[in-house]
């Protein structure tokens, strides 16, 4: 069988913090135990329609005790003017013998506060209302103001019927498991003519961030070790800074100087050749048709020379022939 643990008291101290903030010697412990359960159920008795989710106390060393209310409703809490704030103030000074000092805060979107929609559940069933049709629209409710998961529970003698047995709904994901998952958890009771009901929620928020080491020995030595040597350094060190001022930027600053005046003087002589060559390739330009020429002059003569030495080459031919005929 499964061991059930409360999801609130199961995150205590990892991101949740205690309800009760107080320090007692053990002889007096449980006298202040008790009065802080006393005077919760006062408070919670006295103002039952007001949606009281939480309530938180504080006790200084001077005796004062410090009561912090948180709920749905602020105004049936305070009252016209604050009269019923005051006269539950006098009423738990008066119980206790402590002085006692009221604080309310509000709860802006009670659809996430699990305790809150218990009560608003266990509420409708006392009014005949069906438990399904509760359990479905505060699912809806809550899944709509933002949270990531919610899981309400129902147990008793649902709808009148003579074996009790237990009903549950779920929407999103609610990991139990997660120490780091912020899960709000509420119970409460529907007192009905048939029997009591009990009504649980669990509505898981969002994944609180892990809190994060911070280093507490090195930060705390760290400056004590800076602050002692700060005034005997600045005597010793007083001398040398000066040293280093005079002798070492000046030559640094002077060697760029330099190096800008051959730019110049190499800008001005690459900028002389340009207009001459211009002219020299003009010239070649020139120079080229003489060349063109020279092999036309050549080809002209070797042309003329050829058709006279083919003639020179025929004619004594003839002259052979002609003898010839002369001798026959």
């Amino acid at each position: 069988m499964g061991h059930k643990v409360h999801p609130n008291a199961f995150r205590l101290g990892v991101f949740r913090p205690w309800e009760a903030n107080w320090f007692a010697n053990p002889k007096d412990y449980t006298k202040m135990l008790h009065e802080d359960l006393e005077m919760r159920r006062v408070i919670l008795s006295r103002l039952r329609n007001a949606g009281i989710a939480k309530i938180e106390t504080e006790r200084s060393s001077n005796a004062q005790l410090t009561v912090t209310i948180h709920t749905a409703k602020p105004g049936i809490v305070i009252g016209k003017g604050g009269s019923s704030v005051d006269q539950l103030r006098e009423d738990l000074e008066k119980r206790f013998g402590n002085r006692v000092r009221i604080s309310i805060q509000e709860i802006k979107q009670p659809e996430l506060d699990a305790q809150l929609v218990a009560e608003n559940i266990a509420s409708q069933i006392e009014r005949r209302i069906s438990y399904k049709r509760a359990m479905k629209q505060a699912i809806l409710r809550t899944m709509r103001s933002g949270a990531k998961g919610v899981r309400i529970y129902c147990g008793g003698r649902l709808r009148g019927a003579e074996m009790a047995r237990r009903e549950w709904d779920r929407e999103g994901r609610v990991p139990l498991h997660t120490l780091r998952a912020n899960i709000d958890f509420g119970r409460a009771t529907a007192n009905t003519t048939f029997g009591a009901i009990g009504v649980k929620c669990w509505i898981y928020k969002d994944v609180a961030a892990p809190l994060r080491k911070q280093p507490v020995a090195t930060e705390t030595t760290a400056p004590i070790a800076e602050i002692a040597p700060q005034p005997e350094l600045a005597a010793v060190l007083a001398e040398p800074q000066v040293e280093v001022q005079v002798a070492t930027p000046e030559p640094e600053i002077a060697a760029p100087a330099t190096t800008p005046a051959p730019r110049r003087t190499r800008a001005t002589t690459t900028a002389a050749p340009k207009p001459e060559a211009k002219p020299a390739r003009a010239k070649t330009a020139t120079a080229a048709p003489k060349a063109k020429a020279e092999p036309k002059a050549k080809a002209e003569t070797k042309a003329k020379a050829a058709p006279k030495a083919k003639a020179e080459t025929k004619a004594p031919a003839k002259k052979a022939t002609t003898t010839k005929k002369a001798k026959s």
